[in-house]
């Protein structure tokens, strides 16, 4: 029987740092952009305009912001699974964090710009439609 070879290890843990990226990317994107968690952001944006301290200002902010958002979901999804890239100890999880956090955070900004696009497709379209109809 042959032996893995390193570069598969390597391989793997990149492919678990994306799907561990996507992850945190769902949550953090659904929690500070979606009409499911509207109410939740709501409540925290008026909290954050409340609050007399720093420190309370910006523990609500967090749920507003998609990138200091995922920082904390990472660190849990991180804690959750025991995760880490390139060195087995307390370094691999800094590793991992960074890159997964920095992974997370493009594909959001990917994600974003594909919805902008999308919206922007149809809104197009319905300004032809309507020049159409009103020939």
């Amino acid at each position: 029987m042959d032996a893995a070879s390193p570069l598969t290890f390597v391989a793997a843990d990149l492919v678990a740092a994306l799907l561990l990226s996507l992850v945190v990317a769902s949550i953090a994107w659904t929690v500070t952009h979606e009409e499911i968690a509207r109410e939740f952001r709501d409540w925290c944006q008026r909290r954050h305009r409340r609050a007399r301290s720093m420190l309370a200002r910006k523990t609500y902010y967090v749920f507003m912001c998609e990138y200091c958002f995922s920082h904390w979901v990472a660190l849990v999804v991180l804690a959750a699974t025991g995760f880490r890239l390139v060195y087995a100890d307390w370094r691999g999880f800094v590793v991992a964090f960074f890159v997964i956090v920095w992974t997370a955070n493009h594909s959001m900004s990917l994600y974003a710009r594909i919805r902008l696009d999308i919206k922007n497709e149809r809104l197009d379209i319905e300004a032809k439609e309507q020049s159409t109809e009103g020939e």
